[in-house]
């Protein structure tokens, strides 16, 4: 049976998208790059939802027509053919009703942008830091797999390899926080240390925290509010890192917040891109009101802020990594580790598509 409220509630937004077509194509808003970034955001965003309805309404059309078929046509063949067409269209009728009903909720607004990421050594010593280094090399598999852009803005090494901290921004076309937003949280590895020497078993952690990235418009930043200094660099880049005052400390007075880069040569580079973390913490700490809103609802998200999440068990004994969000486990724990985490993120979509559904039946 045919949902006509649905249908109805679809093409009733076809106006709306034939007007932000013809907005956009205007000279006056594309002068305006601002309005013209919101504008062509509300386009995205409702694309997807016309197209799936202008899909759901040929296929009532077809089976109307494969109807009138049987009514008046007595040729034997053409009507098996028209029978078969309307078993077909029927069977696909209610995945492309829920696929609607999803499109109509509306997405986290912040899926579509790139992604900031912090990744921490937590309990466990210089194990924890270099499960840290373990965690960052299994986003730089997945990210060279998605064909993102990885580039590392500040990090403190481990004393025996890995990371105490590593913060890096991804970036992509096709919604990176969209997707890397489900890894924030406590990520628990159980296996002998390679500081172990007597072969016994150890749980550590780390942390990680995934943020969208604030665009330019986004948040304004008035410079009198930024204190700057500049240090000498640590760590990889050559004869000059230790004698040029390259790397850049960014305080933002108002909320305290402090930013640094030192992973460029050059001073404005470095500048340019602690600019680009500092808005994006500062556009969290918004940001972070509305994922404490559906942490609280939705067992897939975990709150950024809330960085005693367990959310995954790595066991390297059982070669065996558990999500305990959704209770999804997999034995391939070398696959995993080098990027293979595809399919958990797709397990933790629907899981959350459903609570979404849930959420918006309530409502």
């Amino acid at each position: 049976m045919a949902d006509t409220k649905l249908l109805e509630k679809v093409l009733s937004l076809q106006d709306k998208f034939a007007s932000l077509q013809e907005q956009l194509s205007s000279p006056d808003v594309m002068s305006d790059m601002k309005k013209y970034v919101q504008l062509n955001k509300d386009y995205k965003e409702l694309e997807p939802i016309i197209k799936a309805g202008l899909g759901y309404k040929k296929a009532l059309d077809d089976i109307a027509s494969a109807k009138e078929i049987l009514q008046t046509e007595k040729d034997e063949d053409l009507r098996d053919m028209a029978k078969e067409e309307i078993a077909s269209l029927e069977e696909k009728l209610p995945d492309m009703e829920q696929n609607i009903k999803l499109l109509l909720i509306p997405a986290d607004p912040d899926d579509g942008k790139n992604a900031l990421v912090e990744i921490r050594g937590g309990t466990g010593g210089d194990e924890a830091a270099i499960f840290a280094g373990d965690l960052f090399r299994m986003y730089q598999h997945y990210a060279e797999a998605k064909g993102w852009k990885l580039e590392v803005t500040d990090q403190a090494p481990g004393t025996s390899g890995g990371f105490k901290q590593v913060v890096f921004k991804l970036s992509g076309p096709d919604g990176v926080y969209g997707l890397m937003k489900y890894e924030s949280g406590v990520h628990r590895v159980q296996r002998v240390p390679q500081t172990e020497t007597q072969g016994r078993i150890q749980t550590s952690a780390a942390s990680v925290a995934v943020f969208p990235e604030a665009g330019e418009f986004d948040i304004e930043l008035n410079p009198a509010d930024i204190r700057k200094d500049l240090f000498c660099a640590s760590g990889p880049g050559g004869q000059g890192v230790n004698t040029t005052y390259s790397a850049v400390r960014l305080t933002h007075i108002p909320s305290g917040i402090v930013v640094q880069c030192q992973e460029e040569r050059s001073q404005i580079k470095n500048t340019e891109r602690a600019m680009e973390e500092l808005r994006t913490r500062l556009y969290n700490m918004e940001h972070q009101k509305y994922l404490d809103g559906i942490a609280a609802k939705r067992k897939t998200m975990v709150s950024t802020g809330d960085r005693s999440a367990k959310i995954r068990t790595y066991n390297y004994p059982q070669s065996r990594v558990t999500d305990h969000r959704i209770n999804w486990t997999m034995y391939n724990l070398p696959a995993f580790m080098d990027g293979d985490i595809q399919e958990c993120i797709e397990q933790l979509q629907v899981a959350e598509n459903a609570e979404r559904l849930k959420e918006a039946g309530e409502d």
